[in-house]
């Protein structure tokens, strides 16, 4: 699973050929917490409230980019980075 960002402790991955809806992977001292990339829920895991609000104001200001890399992964492609959250 290819990191495609990383700020603040927080590392963003997503798998190859997933399972829809298109989401990403987020992880931070050792919890794991899935977000849709459409409006950015959490759609399964547990994270700390600061880190989910940072995930938050991240995934908006990225939903393009999440997504093309979404598109990318389902066809086993080069994921591209993402800047961080500064």
């Amino acid at each position: 699973m290819p990191v495609i960002s990383r700020f603040y402790g927080i590392s963003i991955l997503m798998f190859f050929q997933d399972h829809h809806p298109p989401h990403f992977h987020a992880k931070y001292e050792g919890q794991l917490g899935v977000f849709s990339i459409d409006g950015c829920r959490l759609i399964a895991g547990k994270l700390p409230p600061r880190a989910t609000r940072l995930i938050k104001e991240w995934s908006k200001m990225h939903e393009k980019e999440l997504m093309i890399d979404w598109n990318i992964a389902q066809k086993d492609g080069k994921l591209k980075t993402i800047e961080p959250l500064l």
